[in-house]
């Protein structure tokens, strides 16, 4: 499904998208050496709850998990990429952490991630791993204006990351959003422009190049979950929600 929104639906995506960013920005701040990853997850079920929002994980159950995620936001460590679920572990100085939120509020929901660094520690490798996933999704975002297609979001994203010299995996994406956190289109961190779904003003996305430093493939962890690079390399991961409007695309989930 391919949901176009009007304009107080949209409104309502601008709403639901800062307060993903204000809450990731919160996050953030808050872990430091020594913060457990539940006490994040617990974090973000009070911040959801207090802004009146609903959490998109704790019921959602697809195909690649084993049953609902039951938590509140992911939190990925290092080799963990995605759907990382939140366990008893303790953040260490230098951990790679990766934060990734969806909630929905007043119908509309939204999704972002940010990878950084913990404490005081800053592995070179690290560090250009994350500054390039973000400058792919800014890549992506400049891409996205009406009339142009899927594939040259997909192009844009795949140039600035295999430039860098990563592996791109095409399993998992960016994706449409709107009333459900994951929808069609489906958006390849590679690709060939001029391809695929054209983009119309009201159409809402989440764009998120990933990466892993040495591999394309990723391992399942025993929570049935977190994907991790298969050889243990790191991994840094960013998302945004946008919409695409006539003047081109409006980042919804900065804070």
């Amino acid at each position: 499904m391919i949901e176009i929104l009007n304009s107080a639906r949209l409104e309502r995506a601008r709403d639901t998208g800062a307060l993903v960013g204000n809450i990731l920005h919160t996050l953030k701040q808050r872990s430091t050496v020594g913060t457990n990853l539940l006490d994040i997850d617990q974090w973000a079920k009070e911040m959801i709850t207090e802004a009146g929002a609903q959490s998109c994980y704790v019921d959602y159950a697809p195909s690649f998990g084993r049953g609902p995620f039951g938590h509140y936001i992911c939190t990925a460590v290092n080799d963990g990429v995605l759907h990382g679920r939140p366990h008893n572990y303790t953040l260490a100085d230098g951990d790679l952490l990766t934060l990734d939120l969806a909630v929905a509020r007043g119908g509309v929901a939204a999704d972002a991630a940010i990878s950084f660094l913990v404490g005081k520690a800053r592995p070179a490798e690290s560090v250009a791993m994350i500054e390039t996933t973000e400058r792919a999704l800014a890549a992506g975002i400049a891409a996205a204006k009406p009339g142009a297609r899927i594939g040259d979001l997909s192009h844009a994203i795949g140039t600035v990351l295999s430039k860098a010299g990563y592996p791109i995996n095409t399993e998992f994406g960016g994706h449409g959003i709107g009333s459900t956190m994951h929808q069609d289109p489906h958006i390849a961190n590679t690709g060939r422009p001029g391809r695929g779904y054209k983009l119309r003003p009201g159409l809402l996305l989440a764009l998120e190049p990933w990466v892993m430093a040495d591999t394309a493939t990723l391992v399942t962890d025993a929570d049935g979950w977190t994907l991790r690079s298969a050889t243990g390399c790191r991994t840094a991961h960013s998302e945004h929600t946008i919409a695409i409007t006539d003047s081109g695309a409006e980042i919804l989930t900065r804070p």
